[in-house]
């Protein structure tokens, strides 16, 4: 069995440039502090764990419960009212690539992702990426990558993979992955990796990479 697990934003949705300016403007609006777009000055690149250093960073440890809540619910708003203007596009080959690996006995699919479970539905749901039968690990379980890939793994259910494979499109996730032993591909030009695709209408080059 061969587990294969996805980010979202960058990686299966053309969503990471639109995420971003949501998420400073979610920032923006609740703490009245504008803050860049390079993630990896943060220790966790995820929704909660940025938000979580930017908060405890600003003071605003006493209220922190509550000012998280509002910046998420601020973020999921703007988020969704950026889809309901604006077409969201798969990365493309994405949706036949996914039906393809859910069709098949040997393969196990997972998403886990840096975004809140709110928004990354939505994203998914937009871009025509709806699969249900996929479980989702999200921001909203834990503010570290790396176990929001072990929760992941944990809801797919399986016990002994031959591979665990992800694929991503951020440093974040390349170094997650070497941390948890995952086999990493790269999507798009964001990032080199040693294993990379354009998108996934290479969807051989992919398979290759995954060993199937």
């Amino acid at each position: 069995m061969h587990l294969i697990m996805f980010d979202i934003d960058g990686t299966l949705v053309e969503s990471y440039d639109f995420d971003t300016e949501c998420f400073q403007a979610a920032i923006r609006d609740v703490l009245g502090i504008a803050i860049g777009s390079d993630w990896s000055c943060y220790r966790h690149v995820t929704d909660s764990g940025i938000l979580a250093e930017i908060v405890a960073e600003s003071g605003f440890h006493s209220d922190r419960e509550r000012i998280e809540a509002k910046v998420k619910e601020q973020f999921v708003s703007r988020v969704a009212d950026y889809i309901s203007c604006h077409e969201v596009s798969p990365i493309p080959g994405a949706y036949n690539f996914l039906s393809q690996l859910v069709s098949r006995q040997n393969v196990s699919v997972a998403f886990a992702t840096g975004g809140w479970a709110e928004s990354a539905r939505m994203k998914l749901n937009a871009a025509g990426l709806s699969f249900p039968s996929i479980p989702l690990a999200s921001s909203s379980d834990h503010n570290s990558r790396i176990e929001i890939m072990r929760l992941a793994e944990r809801l797919v259910g399986t016990d002994h993979y031959d591979s665990r494979t992800y694929f991503g499109d951020g440093p974040w996730d390349q170094k997650a992955s070497e941390t948890l032993g995952y086999n990493f591909i790269s999507v798009g030009h964001r990032i080199s990796s040693l294993q990379s695709i354009r998108d996934y209408t290479e969807a051989d080059v992919a398979l290759r990479y995954i060993g199937l």
